[in-house]
């Protein structure tokens, strides 16, 4: 159907362009990029990127704007766009050549967001021009350092988070630099790896060069580049008639971390504000926590991406994600702060703060969206879990991001066990994890009674326990909601605590540091991390029987937390009604 906050009364737009063709051309767009992830994640060799769909594919023009990005991370969005910038700074086009692609990941560099994000570009000729740039990005879960995983805790510079890739033409005419890929893949622990995945990548953009010459083939170029300037005029006018709709003025938010990386520092502040007037919006940070002196930091590309995020995820989220969104929207952050680094700051564990912030946006927006439009803040994390040592092949490194608790909203309980806001990767089956490593999964499992009481309950977290199978295990692990946990909302109570423990259910087991890194542990060890839960919408007075009932018979409340939540008399009456498991 036609978007009529966006088109005129015969349901075109206001320049008279066809809604229902643009939104017929955005996907076919999308259709390329997703197909192009599909070959990725099919391709790939390590289960970051093959299992745990870890990475991201997009197009974009000869410009640099961004037509499309496949459902995959929203936070990859920001090292794609920065690659592809930075690819056009450093080479003009006439010095490009069909069958050329580049490889980056820096942050200061090459416009990325954390080193392990390596990017392959690929220019696009169509009638002997550059037309089109094919992206993608994958998580690699080792690019050297001092530390395994790449992403140490204790890192206070980028110089401490592995291999630093500028901008560099590892493809030239259709001939692969090997002395180029074997360097990348030597700095790292897992050179094998490096070099398949690497190898996937580059032939990924190939598929996404023959799909796109397909398009083109079929429309004709001047047809094509018309399309695109309708799309991303479309989707601009879109977007600007959503923020017209909302009532003009200054809506603030914010989000508490633990800390800022580095033990003792205490919890510090993101503070997010919306300032809307007519169909202009400004998101502004001034206010949030000075740079972090750990791996905190959110450089710009990574600021970029989680507005963009937020913005469609409230107000459109069926809006194409391209630059016609992004142009829409003015983003404003104090040098020298979180949200906006100096160099050579540390950033590996980026995602987790911009989580955080993503939910200082949605608290910001919670002031003026209307009731149906608002959540309770879930657990706004993405608890990062390594684990590195020795096989009989040689060294390996698994990488894992572990999923918690959606915040409730209006009429529904918030989802248990989920990826939130700027991660979107797939979890690490159980039985992958002990095929490929020496480790056992001990338990995987939803942590009860960590969502939020009210009439709608957070989201559960989740419990993954793993022990090593060979001594000399190490062990890195970094999360949120240690100390400050997700709020409720509108009455709704606060979701549980995050836990990091060693040795767990024996007389050792005692609490690890929310921020541990390459931590020795023998073999027969154990190691659990329960992620953070969401938190509960409105008067738990008001929660139906039947759901309460419910929550005690499927195990995701004790009898015990559900009288603390809601009174012993209800959850009696309620379990008298539905069936009393004692």
């Amino acid at each position: 159907m036609p978007d009529m906050i966006a088109t005129g009364k015969d349901g075109r737009g206001r320049d008279g362009a066809d809604p229902i063709a643009m939104e017929v051309f955005a996907n076919r767009l999308l259709s390329i990029t997703e197909e192009m992830g599909n070959v990725l994640v099919r391709a790939s060799f390590s289960t970051n990127i093959k299992e745990r769909k870890d990475c991201s594919v997009g197009m974009f023009d000869a410009r640099g704007r961004c037509l499309a990005q496949a459902a995959h991370m929203p936070m990859h969005l920001g090292s794609l766009m920065g690659a592809v910038v930075t690819v056009l700074e450093r080479y003009r086009l006439d010095q490009m050549r069909p069958g050329d692609s580049f490889v980056c990941n820096d942050v200061f560099l090459a416009g990325g967001t954390h080193q392990p994000d390596i990017n392959i570009i690929t220019p696009i000729f169509v009638e002997d021009r550059v037309a089109f740039f094919a992206a993608n990005t994958g998580h690699h879960s080792d690019v050297g350092g001092p530390n395994p995983g790449s992403m140490s805790q204790s890192a206070r510079s980028i110089f401490e988070e592995g291999l630093r890739i500028p901008v560099m033409r590892i493809v030239r005419a259709g001939e692969l630099d090997l002395d180029l890929l074997e360097m990348i893949a030597h700095n790292s622990r897992e050179p094998v790896e490096r070099i398949l995945d690497l190898r996937a990548q580059i032939a990924v953009n190939e598929r996404g060069v023959e799909l796109m010459a397909r398009l083109v083939a079929t429309d004709g170029l001047a047809a094509t580049e018309a399309a695109i300037e309708a799309l991303l005029a479309y989707t601009g006018r879109r977007l600007r008639a959503r923020i017209a709709t909302l009532p003009d003025g200054e809506y603030a938010g914010e989000r508490w971390m633990d800390g800022d990386g580095v033990p003792g520092g205490g919890p510090i502040v993101l503070r997010a504000k919306a300032v809307v007037k007519g169909d202009d919006l400004l998101l502004d940070f001034a206010g949030s926590a000075a740079q972090a002196r750990g791996a905190l930091n959110i450089a710009t590309n990574a600021l970029q991406a989680t507005c963009y995020y937020a913005v469609k995820a409230l107000l459109d989220p069926e809006l194409p994600a391209n630059s016609g969104l992004f142009d829409a929207i003015r983003i404003s952050a104090p040098e020298g702060s979180i949200c906006n680094p100096r160099f050579p700051a540390a950033t590996c564990a980026r995602a987790i703060s911009a989580n955080r912030l993503s939910g200082a946006i949605f608290d910001a927006f919670s002031k003026v969206l209307p009731a149906a439009s608002r959540m309770a803040h879930s657990h706004d994390s993405v608890p990062a879990f390594v684990v590195a040592g020795e096989r009989r092949t040689g060294p390996y490194v698994y990488l894992e991001t572990i999923g918690g608790g959606a915040g409730a909203r209006l009429g529904a309980d918030g989802a248990d066990a989920v990826q939130m806001h700027v991660t979107n990767s797939s979890n690490l089956p159980a039985e992958a994890m002990e095929i490929e490593y020496p480790v056992l999964v001990d338990e995987y499992a939803l942590v009860p009674d960590s969502g939020g009481g009210g009439r709608w309950r957070g989201g559960l977290g989740i419990a993954r326990q793993v022990s090593a199978r060979v001594d000399g295990t190490l062990i890195t692990a970094r999360g949120e909601g240690h100390e400050k946990v997700a709020p409720g909302l509108d009455g709704g109570l606060q979701g549980g605590r995050a836990l990091l423990l060693i040795e767990p259910g024996t007389e050792r087991e005692r609490l690890l540091p929310t921020a541990t890194t390459a931590l020795p542990v023998a073999a027969g060890v154990g190691v659990r991390m329960e992620t953070p839960g969401g938190g509960g919408l409105g008067d738990p007075g008001l929660r139906d029987p039947g759901a309460i009932a419910a929550d005690i018979l499927d195990g995701k409340v004790t009898r015990a937390a559900a009288e603390r939540d809601y009174g012993a008399a209800r959850v009696a009456q309620a379990l008298a009604t539905w069936g009393d498991p004692t």
